[in-house]
């Protein structure tokens, strides 16, 4: 180093090992690399699937059971599932679903399972896992420029996009007995990964305690909750709202307005937790949630939970947790899902501190 090369601080200097397995700009970056920690596997160490095969509900349900969580992902009339049992091993699926380029990843040390448009700035992307966190939370890179992205927030947080985002697309984690019922012409993410893993097994036995301490975290969390508390969030013009999983199972509805947008919350029972046993369709109960909007053709519908069944007040039309209308005056309807992401509350609110908690 000549007296020429500017000292640089810890936070402005690019993990060390990084420096050699990625061609990322370094130079560019917009948090402090002293927030970056490795979570142990190198680049690619947690192998992505890039070429995802897809198998029927049929022979699915030879090795899902009713109470496993999936992650659902619809483009038109492509419906697919992607169960965790698989995704906790490797984190990210590079797919395209009804022709839309899309990403489907989960980071199981923040209970996050969240879906972005791969297609960026005209050119397709695909993606890999780094081996690094920040906030416990898993930090991807495309392999077109090598920048790395936040998978909770979608940003860009080193390298050439710096600054960017990417788009989120409606995903929501329910069961795989919702699922085949729903779909029993769907698509599901086949075990056939080319790669050997004990799927099925959860490797972060007992993650999700409530009392457990987040892992390689070293933030604040408001105290509002606990940090291993179950949250459904929504982020809608730049309101952010956290819906408690204890809440959301005592009430089953919640109407609410985040950001002007006039919305709706189902939870169901049902779905087992895929961090709680080693085992996972053994797993504690915990439900599923996905948020819709309320506007149907025009018109605001006020849901309420009544005699076992989700219904509108305007029609008394029966409803499922997939926003299907699926008895009376609106049969056949579909509401509109909006993006809502499963988060432990630490995860969410060390990226958005100001997160109204809903509160009945």
């Amino acid at each position: 180093m000549n007296d020429a090369t500017p000292t640089l601080l810890p936070e402005e200097q690019p993990p060390v090992r990084a420096q050699s397995e990625f061609t990322t700009d370094f130079s560019k970056h917009s948090v402090p690399y002293s927030e970056i920690l490795s979570g142990g596997p190198p680049k690619d160490g947690i192998p992505a699937i890039d070429e995802p095969k897809f198998i029927t509900v049929n022979d699915a349900n030879d090795w899902l059971k009713d109470r496993e969580p999936v992650v659902f992902v619809q483009v038109g009339n492509d419906a697919r599932a992607y169960p965790i049992q698989i995704l906790i091993w490797h984190e990210i699926v590079n797919d395209t679903i009804g022709g839309e380029p899309l990403l489907v990843t989960f980071c199981p040390l923040c209970n996050t399972a969240i879906a972005f448009k791969r297609t960026f700035n005209g050119q397709v992307l695909d993606f890999g896992t780094t081996g690094r966190l920040r906030y416990s939370n898993l930090i991807m890179y495309d392999r077109q420029t090598e920048t790395w992205w936040q998978q909770a927030t979608g940003d860009a947080i080193a390298g050439e996009h710096t600054g960017a985002q990417l788009e989120f697309y409606p995903a929501s984690m329910i069961s795989w007995a919702d699922f085949k019922k729903l779909y029993p012409g769907g698509k599901v993410l086949s075990r056939d990964t080319g790669y050997s893993r004990d799927y099925g097994r959860n490797p972060y036995f007992g993650y999700d305690d409530i009392n457990q301490t987040p892992f390689l975290y070293d933030g604040s969390t408001p105290n509002q909750l606990p940090p291993m508390a179950r949250v459904l969030t929504v982020d809608l013009n730049n309101e952010a709202v956290a819906y408690p999983y204890d809440v959301l199972g005592e009430v089953t509805v919640v109407n609410d307005i985040v950001g002007g947008d006039e919305i709706v919350v189902f939870w169901a029972e049902g779905t087992a937790s895929a961090l709680n046993t080693r085992n996972i369709p053994e797993g504690q109960e915990v439900g599923s949630a996905v948020a819709y909007s309320r506007l149907l053709d025009g018109s605001s519908l006020t849901f309420k939970f009544t005699t076992g069944k989700i219904i509108d007040e305007q029609t008394n039309s029966e409803w499922n947790i997939l926003g299907q209308a699926v008895a009376g005056e609106l049969k056949g309807k579909q509401l509109s899902q909006i993006v809502s992401i499963n988060h432990f509350w630490f995860s969410w609110a060390a990226f958005k501190p100001e997160t109204r908690i809903y509160q009945p």
